[in-house]
């Protein structure tokens, strides 16, 4: 049994160490797979012999290499289920930030596709209330931001986050991935015993960061950020609050009751936030008491809802239908079993062996904060308006890019398989695979051009509009105007790792963590040098050059993947030459525009400058409907469709 925990033991911390690497960047392709309901359609025509249908059901467990399979696992990137994967598991979701803002000819078979979309679900249905949740906050911070000073957001946003984040982590993360791994069937008490030890090591490392957070690193002056000291201590007591719910969050997860953690997380997000915006407007001078009290409610209200709902659940019914294991509430307690262990010592084991991996995961995870913090490169304004901004300019990372590539990747696992070389492949299988991606990396690439070239010319407006002159003046600006620039590596990134990931062997895999790890190291190196020369830009430079070297390394796999065959899928990032032409003439006019009308000129010169980008906009998707017909016809098959039927 020794033997068998050590080589388990092993196997995680490879495993671990390149998920580590991976969610150090703020796009990451996770390889497991979230409780969804995936449409799979493959018709072949104009050759193809072979024809697939896979209805509304959830993706069939991969073949992985050594005969490994993966199952499906709960939503939000939590819980690690899969057995062969580059993500052994999640870690907890960074805290909500305060205010951190939501027919040409057909390709190669893939003709008459139209009837039959390609590839699972692209953009996941959201719950109408979590969008409006969405919604709502987003306008809340974008109000409270006309508040507050840019040091008050840096100490709150930077600072006490980091601070709660790494209690929660360092208390839970070991614990969760070890109490989900397996079967739901076990023995819950013992589980839900292991899970009680969250609190204590939580108080623990409450008490022990904030001692550091409060003797050993740079107090922010009390006339620009009152009452630091109890900032501290609220945002540790709120982390220890959190972990009091976290064997009922464990067991939500394990049965999937995945609308329960989203109106809980609804619920706490948009109550945290409607009492900042109340105190902010009528007691400023509050400082971090302000935001104190809201991170407060913010965990009082999310362990609320579960408990609530437990306390409803149980007993019920519905929990006797269900056969549910826990019968009463009683039994979430720590509880003695006669003549047997109070813990499970198999978990227990396995949680000592995920936990004496979490310092470097949280490390990679947060580097740029802990760099911020630590190192004091930054002064605590220009960490809030780093922070503002980042967020914003994730945005469209999250919401279009992260579904694509999660999406493909099972599509890409399934086409083709793990380990064979192309020559080994079924060539109908090779053929479209190869068109989907070069069509996918023109999508991408064509999505993130838009969003660098018209990003740098309005970049100052967007932040002007949501936060005031508070962002609009000084870094800011400067700083959307980089990320714009990120948005096209991520872009390009994304979908080279999707492809690449998806056909890795075991030890191509496990090579490749430990190349991520060296380039995370190098990203925090490389971080601290670039912000020394160039202020809050060079943490997104160092991403930038890092997200180069991975483009690289995808780009290099995927040529020598398809050399030995007649397909070209890199292709895709080749543009069309007068589309390249359109995008640089829009760039300068828009640049101009900016110039001569933007942003202190009044509204009337603002609509003008909306009005010539608008203008640019639309040449540029013309050019794109002439000169890039195989991939409109593409989008209008495999994504469109998918909504047009839904309407009717």
């Amino acid at each position: 049994m020794t033997c068998k925990l050590q080589n388990s033991e092993l196997k995680a911390s490879v495993q671990f160490l390149g998920n580590a690497c991976l969610r150090s960047r703020k796009l990451v392709l996770d390889v497991g797979f979230s409780t969804w309901s995936a449409r799979l359609r493959w018709k072949f025509h104009h050759g193809c012999r072979k024809r697939c249908s896979a209805g509304d059901v959830h993706p069939a467990p991969l073949r992985a290499a050594g005969g490994a399979d993966r199952s499906p696992r709960s939503a939000a990137g939590v819980a690690a289920r899969a057995r062969f994967r580059l993500a052994a598991g999640a870690g907890p979701p960074r805290a909500a930030s305060l205010l951190s803002p939501p027919p040409p000819p057909a390709p190669r078979c893939l003709a008459g596709a139209a009837s039959a979309p390609l590839g699972p679900q692209v953009f996941p249905v959201r719950l109408p209330s979590q969008v409006l949740f969405r919604v709502v906050t987003f306008g809340l911070n974008a109000f409270t931001l006309r508040y507050l000073s840019r040091e008050l957001i840096g100490v709150v946003n930077v600072r006490l986050t980091l601070l709660y984040s790494t209690v929660v982590f360092l208390a839970r993360e070991a614990f969760r991935r070890a109490c989900l791994s397996g079967s739901t069937k076990r023995n819950w008490t013992k589980t839900i015993n292991l899970l009680w030890l969250t609190v204590p090591l939580g108080v623990f490392w409450s008490i022990f960061l904030g001692f550091v957070w409060l003797h050993l690193l740079e107090v922010p002056d009390p006339s620009v950020v009152p009452h630091y000291q109890a900032g501290v201590v609220a945002f540790g007591l709120s982390a220890i609050i959190e972990l009091l719910g976290e064997p009922f969050w464990v067991l939500a997860q394990a049965h999937l009751f995945v609308r329960l953690k989203v109106i809980a997380e609804s619920l706490s997000v948009v109550s945290k936030c409607i009492l900042t915006v109340i105190l902010v407007v009528l007691y400023p001078q509050w400082g971090l008491y302000v935001f104190s009290l809201a991170q407060l409610l913010y965990v009082s209200v999310l362990v609320t809802c579960y408990v609530t709902y437990f306390v409803m659940f149980l007993g019920s019914p519905e929990a006797t239908k269900k056969s549910f294991p826990v019968a009463r509430m009683k039994a979430l307690l720590p509880n003695l079993v006669e003549d047997e262990t109070f813990v499970n010592w198999k978990e227990a084991w396995l949680t000592w062996s995920f936990f004496k991996q979490s310092f470097l995961k949280q490390i990679l995870t947060e580097g740029e904060r802990y760099v911020m913090t630590f190192l004091n490169v930054l002064n605590f304004g220009d960490q809030g308006v780093y922070d503002i901004v980042n967020n914003l300019g994730s945005l469209v990372a999250r919401f279009i890019f992260l579904p694509i590539e999660e999406s493909f990747y099972v599509f890409f696992a399934k086409v083709l398989e793990r380990g064979k070389n192309v020559k080994d492949q079924k060539q109908d299988d090779v053929a479209m695979a190869a068109d989907v991606l070069e069509l996918l990396l023109k999508l991408v690439l064509l999505i993130g051009l838009t969003i660098t070239v018209f990003g740098y010319a309005y970049s100052q407006l967007a932040l002007d509009i949501y936060g005031g002159s508070m962002l609009s003046s000084g870094t800011g600006p400067d700083l959307l105007r980089c990320y714009s620039l990120y948005v096209l590596f991520l872009a390009i990134n994304g979908v080279t790792e999707c492809f690449t990931f998806a056909l890795m062997c075991k030890e191509e895999v496990d090579r490749y963590n430990f190349v991520m790890l060296a380039l995370s190291f190098t990203f925090l190196c490389i971080s601290y040098f670039l912000t020394q020369w160039h202020g809050s830009i060079g943490f997104i430079l160092a991403n930038c050059f890092n997200m180069g070297i991975r483009i690289a390394h995808s780009i290099h796999y995927i040529y020598d993947y398809f050399k030995e065959s007649t397909y070209r899928p890199l292709t895709g990032l080749l543009p069309s030459p007068f589309l390249v032409l359109v995008y640089i003439i829009s760039g300068v006019i828009t640049g101009f525009s900016e110039v001569f009308f933007c942003c202190d000129k009044g509204w009337m010169a603002r609509l003008i400058h909306v009005s010539v980008g608008a203008l640019c906009f639309a040449a540029t998707i013309v050019t794109m409907f002439c000169t890039e017909t195989k991939l409109i016809h593409f989008v209008r098959s495999q994504f469109l469709s998918r909504y047009m039927k839904k309407g009717t």
